[in-house]
């Protein structure tokens, strides 16, 4: 993984394991790299607010999109887009590792889009997301998706200049990963419960997802829905031309 976030710093310690013990990683005790991670948010967090400072003179809203891979980041946008592209101008920026797939996926629903290929990051920062407004319009957009890339942990470190945090959890995942994954969960403005119609076939319990979630974060928005299926979809999109308005 990235250097940047310190998920990549790995411990020199090794021995066979006979026994059942804790073991803290040595090196991100080390002053030095809390101190270099520390400067590398704090400049981060700088160009962030230079990118918000570019949406909001835009009147842009922005949406940060975070989630595990293939929660259904992407065909959540299609449909999105979609339904809303003759009501509001949308353009997204992706995060992957490697391609441009989803990008074109956008595109072909409707949108402006623009690919970011982090190669091994973990996650977008404020400095890649600079980077692709050179190359998006977006003066006349009423709504800039930031598809971050797949990852429950790194993302959640790193803010883009966002205005809405959306975390997805999907069915496949099981109702216990807010709990196993807190710090993204306790981030997000909305959570949305993906892939609603497969529930049943994955025992996934959503009143005890959206019970964790809760307890993490009172003031999280929860719709449960299918971007599929459309279950659910009208109440996601009159959110999204609600927070607009009130942008």
């Amino acid at each position: 993984m990235c250097k940047d976030c310190g998920c990549s710093i790995n411990s020199s310690h090794t021995h066979d394991h006979h026994h059942d013990h804790h073991h803290e990683n040595p090196s991100l005790k080390e002053s030095k790299t809390i101190e270099v991670i520390s400067k590398i948010l704090s400049k981060n967090d700088e160009e962030a607010k230079h990118n918000r400072a570019h949406f909001n003179e835009a009147n842009t809203l922005c949406i940060n999109l975070m989630s595990s891979p293939g929660s259904g980041k992407t065909t959540l946008l299609e449909s999105t887009i979609k339904a809303l592209k003759n009501k509001l101008k949308i353009a997204v920026i992706e995060g992957d590792l490697e391609t441009n797939n989803d990008a074109l996926r956008v595109k072909n629903a409707g949108a402006l889009a623009y690919q970011i290929t982090t190669g091994q990051s973990c996650h977008l920062d404020a400095f890649m997301v600079h980077e692709a407004l050179h190359h998006l319009a977006i003066d006349d957009v009423d709504l800039l998706f930031i598809e971050n890339v797949g990852n429950l942990v790194c993302p959640a470190s790193y803010d883009l200049g966002e205005h809405l945090n959306v975390v997805l959890l999907s069915v496949t995942e099981g109702s216990d990963k807010p709990q196993k994954y807190p710090v993204m969960f306790k981030k997000a403005d909305i959570v949305l419960i993906t892939k609603a119609d497969l529930a049943h076939h994955f025992d996934f319990d959503v009143k005890e997802a959206t019970r964790l979630i809760k307890e993490l974060n009172p003031r999280a928005d929860i719709i449960t829905l299918d971007a599929k299926n459309g279950t659910n979809m009208e109440l996601w999109y009159k959110v999204l031309k609600l927070k607009k308005e009130l942008f």
